[in-house]
């Protein structure tokens, strides 16, 4: 093990600890403002969401959409994190001036940025999860890269059972489902919905919107990039462990 991933492997340590901590004071306060702030946003403002974050999610597992890179097969894990975080980089740049278009533009345009941002974050995700070396193509990969996005944008609550489903994800993927039915969407976009409206609510706001846009967009890659980071490092770190345990 070189010295890039013993520090690596060090850091998805402090990260597991982190996705294991039970919901504090602060995360519980959090989530009753949130549900305060829900009650007031008109209902089909909820419903023009909740279709979107569904309608994407599907296409996400369908494999429509969104075109998945080729893995890329060879390289040390300092190597491929390189190019990770260039990815990254180039992603919150486009995340940050998408937000600032259309926080500028009114309520209306404000409300386009939920289908825009979602989409350039999965876009991200496919692209990282290639230079880990996973393929998009296969329905397992994909799925697991929602677990990714369920990680980064979920209560702590929900974050720590996504998490625990994400463990030695070689051996749930010989008992995965078939079907795109049996994948959670609701719980799904009700947790990206909440997580994000905080924030993104003052993007729809006169005069602050356009600045909040590229402030709140950069920070969700960036907390989506680290998130994706670790999480393929945990399938990184499993594969020593898969090719010891096939040897005779």
């Amino acid at each position: 093990m070189t010295a890039y991933d013993t520090q690596a492997l060090d850091e998805l340590r402090r990260w597991q600890h982190e996705m294991q901590r039970a919901p504090g004071l602060w995360n519980r306060a959090t989530s009753g403002v949130q549900r305060k702030i829900n009650s007031y946003i008109p209902e089909k403002v909820h419903a023009s969401v909740t279709a979107v974050i569904k309608q994407m999610t599907r296409a996400v597992l369908e494999g429509s959409n969104f075109t998945a890179s080729a893995p890329l097969l060879e390289g040390s894990l300092e190597d491929r994190e390189t190019r990770v975080r260039t990815t990254v980089d180039r992603y919150r740049k486009t995340a940050a001036v998408e937000g600032g278009i259309t926080g500028a533009g009114g309520f209306l345009l404000g409300l386009a940025d939920f289908p825009l941002l979602l989409s350039i974050k999965l876009k991200m995700l496919f692209e990282i999860a290639a230079l880990y070396g996973f393929s998009g193509e296969d329905y397992r990969e994909r799925l697991y890269l929602l677990h990714v996005f369920q990680l980064a944008f979920s209560s702590d609550a929900h974050r720590a059972d996504v998490y625990q489903k994400m463990q030695h994800w070689h051996e749930r993927t010989a008992t995965l489902p078939g079907s795109i039915d049996d994948f959670d969407w609701r719980r799904f976009q009700q947790e990206y919905r909440d997580y994000i409206d905080l924030a993104k609510l003052a993007q729809l706001l006169p005069v602050i919107g356009a600045p909040v846009g590229v402030i709140v967009n950069n920070n969700l890659l960036k907390k989506l990039g680290i998130t994706a980071m670790n999480a393929y490092r945990m399938r990184w770190f499993e594969r020593p462990a898969l090719i010891d345990a096939s040897q005779p």
